[in-house]
């Protein structure tokens, strides 16, 4: 296993990434390759997310715009229509559904529209929780996995260098640095793929969350206005 990386280092080559990967056993390439596929996986995840929050941000703060220009509420329900596309249009839309179901042919309120309204809001938010949150699973995972699928390849990788000494009867370091090298790229695949992982968990985690409170407090707002009306 080690022996290209011996006559490497007798001519005074440099060991390279690739060289290393060349000369590993079948199960540290399968772990190595493991990482570097869910580092490209996170990245994606994260690259996803990102665009996919800066759209609901701006989602949000071009509704925000519409719901307080003083425009009347039927009239911008009836403007965004049947099927709104961003989430805060489907907030708005399943609450002046409801309130608009809580009426009776003669005008008249049924009893319990206020709660009715508000279940009708939450339920939106939740299919809108599930959607921001889709996909932070995976990066919890990966940051938390990673590290340790790429100890289980530098440990395999230290435990064949042995092996090889053991055969070679010899300790120098033409035949130790090698395999152990190959070892450890093994845990740096793995930091490497944890590190982003965690980091970008963590911070989009907060972002949806933020995001989750900003539909909460426009639910909270407008359910204060149908309330008004619902006492006058």
């Amino acid at each position: 296993m080690q022996t290209a990386f011996i006559a490497a280092a007798a001519v005074g080559e440099s060991i390279t990434v690739w060289g290393m990967f060349a000369q590993a056993t079948i199960t540290v390439k399968l772990v190595m390759i493991s990482l570097v596929m869910a580092s490209f996986w996170t990245w994606s995840i994260i690259v996803q997310k990102i665009i996919q929050f800066r759209a609901v941000r701006r989602d949000l703060e071009e509704f925000d715009r519409a719901f307080w220009s003083g425009e009347p509420l039927d009239t911008l329900y009836d403007q965004i229509g049947p099927e709104p596309v961003g989430a805060s249009q489907k907030i708005f839309v399943a609450g002046m559904t409801e309130w608009r179901r809580s009426h009776r042919d003669d005008g008249g309120l049924i009893p319990g529209a206020t709660a009715r309204i508000d279940r009708a809001m939450n339920v939106a938010i939740s299919k809108e929780a599930l959607t921001l949150q889709k996909g932070l699973q995976v990066l919890a995972t990966t940051g938390s996995t990673t590290p340790f699928i790429g100890l289980f390849g530098t440990v395999f990788g230290i435990m064949n260098a042995f092996i090889e000494i053991a055969e070679q009867q010899n300790t120098s370091l033409a035949v130790v640095a090698p395999g152990i090298a190959e070892a450890l790229l093994a845990t740096g695949l793995g930091l490497v793929a944890a590190i982003p992982a965690v980091i970008y968990y963590n911070k989009l985690s907060a972002d949806s969350d933020a995001i989750l409170g900003d539909y909460d407090a426009f639910a909270d707002e407008f359910a204060t206005i149908l309330s008004r009306q619902l006492d006058t």
